[in-house]
């Protein structure tokens, strides 16, 4: 039938009416609510304005465009919502949804509703309306009706799963009354202990606690003490406080321990004829001068053809972990070892990191090995990757490294300098490539005896370290092209990648505006221009007062390295594949690709992708994790440091700018502190997010990002580890 034989429905005569009368009149709310109830019909299949036409028998198009109008306007209103662009939604608005909490600072939080539920939006929930959830938990929460122009509110009526059921935190006893303090600021609520549940502690001490109980009409929940760590401000303590707050533990299980010594050190004969032999061939590692592990080595070959054979050595970890034993479970729970400023929390037990699996000068090791043949030009002609057997003959410092390549001296500077020239090759052709080049400043402390902090510096990166790094480099990205080159499809071999995504366009143009008020102009054409200018830029700014703010911001606008089983590029090293390969000692995900490459050199079938994908997730969960709690190490240390130092002033540099106040980072020994708005009288203040700074509202003074101010220690509360400044000039 055509358009000149189409006599109008009643629902399309509403809509002429509707079209003719005012903007508030019957025949609009009559529309809506048909709008609505067609929504509701669909239940939860999304329909576009066309098909909810389509549904009221709608065909006329200026009708068809009221529809869109009404859809948006309730859109807006909060009543439906777009799941999809141009798809809508009804929201069940007394609808029962499941997220997480993110608990703020005055008790209140915000539920990130979790992906399935099609919430647009986080729901706000006030104190009383929390129900005993805490930080992190999963809950199901009640959604109120959106009042007009307010956000989604809501309660929480149920909690599905707690985040954590352990905390760390100093006791407080009175009498016969009990509390404990969590150091955790999203734990807003006290513990109750009682007299009988407290193991021995004492008032004042560190310890963990678990929950154990929570009454119903209780304000606070109910606890016992699992673990006394020691006397509050202690080293060990406060340490080891901050590992079990992040979740890690502070040590072995039995049975771990039990088969770590088990292992005998003597090399089985049989196995070493299993293996390439590499024990003639000059072996070395370089590692810091403090180092207890060696989970690396170098071996230097020149041939006959002029060419050079290195060797990418790695300790055999999966010789020893085999998978599901009592060893292998452990470190897959933990994931990474930690590094904490004054000690390394291991994945694997001393006996295997320090000694089995250590490659040790003058002692037979079983290594996993790349073995590559190299020309003049750093180009590999062939490469090997297999078992072999291998004898370190030295056990070089960085420092030591170093001065083989500055002087031209020592008993291995021939072999260094080789390697220090094909490692320069190696580099030049990353960045040509489109790698970019960060060089953020490490934070080192001088430690007494006792763990207290004498001096703060940065450590310095030198040819040495980055020698080693693109020897790693290769050999990553080569076992990683090694397998994903093999198949297509379904037959493509499941692997584990190290994924490093293109950056978010608005995060990379927010930084190249800032840095063009440093004379640094970004070009953003594609990946290989930015990466060149950044690298342009990092070469011009080194040394010079902006060098580690603008690193940190350029860090900062890249996304996150992750684990994945599906092939992705690493934009950061512009490699199109890479993979962990040469730390199984101290990453699980580098055991994994050790157990795979293995399987696959040995002509194994494909493997099940999603049961590698979920230990890839669980792998990068607990790489983020130990970085927290590092982080948390070096902030206690830097309030510790800067603790008999109240009221001395500082240079610094503002190195973070938020609503409440500004972070500066001294010079002269890289500590962080805030100076708060509120401690800044000569203004009323307010942050200028889009160009990083707070400026004054009367005198319009501004104070940026990058800007060196002078400040005072005004305040060091190490509970929270948190530093006060005031603002000198």
């Amino acid at each position: 039938m055509n358009n000149r034989d189409h006599s109008p429905t009643p629902i399309e005569i509403i809509l002429k009416e509707h079209m003719k009368s005012k903007k508030d009149n019957p025949y609009k709310a009559i529309l809506t609510q048909l709008i609505l109830d067609t929504l509701e019909k669909s239940g939860k299949t999304a329909l576009n304005y066309k098909q909810v036409a389509a549904e009221l028998n709608i065909t006329d198009n200026d009708s068809k465009s009221i529809i869109s109008d009404i859809l948006q306007e309730q859109c807006n209103l909060g009543r439906i919502h777009q799941p999809r662009r141009g798809k809508f939604l009804l929201r069940n608005l007394a609808a029962y949804v499941k997220g997480k909490v993110d608990m703020t600072a005055d008790g209140s939080a915000y539920i990130v509703p979790f992906e399935e539920e099609a919430l647009e939006g986080d729901i706000y929930i006030a104190p009383r309306k929390l129900r005993q959830a805490l930080h992190g938990d999963e809950v199901r929460v009640h959604i109120y009706e959106r009042r007009r122009g307010k956000k989604l509110e809501g309660e929480v009526v149920e909690v599905i799963k707690r985040a954590k059921t352990q905390f760390t935190g100093t006791m407080q006893i009175s009498g016969k009354l009990a509390f404990f303090l969590a150091d955790d600021r999203k734990m807003i609520h006290d513990i109750f202990i009682p007299i009988d549940s407290l193991k021995g502690a004492k008032d004042g001490e560190k310890v963990i606690v678990s929950l154990t109980n929570w009454p119903k009409n209780s304000k606070n929940p109910i606890g016992k003490v699992s673990v006394i760590l020691g006397k509050k401000g202690e080293n060990n303590a406060e340490m080891n406080a901050i590992l079990a707050d992040f979740g890690f533990p502070l040590s072995f299980p039995k049975e771990v321990i039990q088969q770590a010594k088990s292992y005998t050190k003597q090399l089985d004969p049989k196995e070493i004829k299993r293996r390439k032999d590499f024990r003639n061939t000059l072996t070395f590692t370089i590692d810091p001068a403090d180092a207890k592990d060696f989970d690396d080595a170098i071996s230097f070959k020149v041939l006959e053809n002029g060419n050079y054979e290195i060797g990418v050595h790695i300790a055999d970890v999966t010789h020893y972990v085999r998978p599901e034993s009592p060893i292998d479970l452990e470190a897959q729970e933990r994931g990474t070892s930690v590094y904490l400023v004054d000690r390394v929390i291991p994945m694997l037990p001393e006996e295997l990191s320090n000694d089995l699996c250590s490659l040790n000068p003058n002692e037979d090791k079983l290594s996993f090995s790349a073995v590559f043949e190299m020309n003049q030009n750093a180009t590999v002609v062939s490469q090997w990757f297999g078992k072999t057997v291998i004898r370190s003959k030295y056990r070089l410092s960085y420092e030591e490294a170093q001065q083989s390549i500055e002087n031209k001296t020592g008993p291995l500077s021939q072999e260094i300098n080789a390697l220090n020239n094909i490692a320069l090759k190696l580099r030049k052709k990353r960045f040509k490539n489109g790698a970019i080049s960060f060089e953020s400043e490490e934070v080192q402390f001088k430690l007494d005896e006792k763990g207290k902090p004498l001096g703060v510096f940065a450590r310095e990166r030198k040819e040495a370290h980055m020698l080693i790094e693109d020897f790693m480099l290769l050999a990553n990205r080569s076992v990683a092209e090694f397998i994903g080159k093999k198949g297509r499809g379904k037959n493509k071999p499941g692997f584990i990648y190290r994924f490093h995504d293109v950056p978010d366009v608005d995060n990379l143009n927010s930084f190249a505006q800032f840095a063009a008020r440093f004379g640094h102009k970004l070009s953003l054409k594609n990946g290989k221009e930015t990466a060149r200018t950044i690298n342009t830029m990092m070469e011009r700014i080194e040394g010079q007062r902006e060098q580690n703010l603008l690193s940190t911001l350029a860090i900062r606008s890249m996304a996150k390295a992750i684990y994945t089983t599906k092939q992705h590029s690493h934009y950061g090293l512009a490699f199109t594949y890479y993979t962990h390969f040469t730390s199984p000692i101290r990453r699980y995900p580098d055991l994994l690709v050790h157990r795979l490459l293995e399987h696959y050199l040995n002509g194994g079938k494909n493997v099940n992708e999603e049961f590698y994908e979920k230990l890839c997730e669980h792998a990068s969960q607990m790489e983020k994790r130990a970085a927290d709690a590092e982080r948390a190490s070096i902030k206690y240390k830097q309030a510790e440091f800067l603790q008999d130092q109240i009221g001395k002033t500082f240079s610094g540099i503002i190195s973070g700018v938020t609503e409440w106040g500004m972070y500066v980072e001294i010079q002269e020994n890289k500590c962080e502190g805030m100076v708060r708005l509120r401690d800044i009288t000569d203004d009323f203040y307010v942050l200028d997010e889009k160009n990083y700074a707070i400026i004054g509202e009367h005198k319009k003074k501004s104070y940026q990002l990058g800007d060196e101010v002078r400040i005072k220690v005004k305040k060091v509360d190490l509970d929270k580890r948190q530093i006060d400044f005031t603002l000198i000039s």
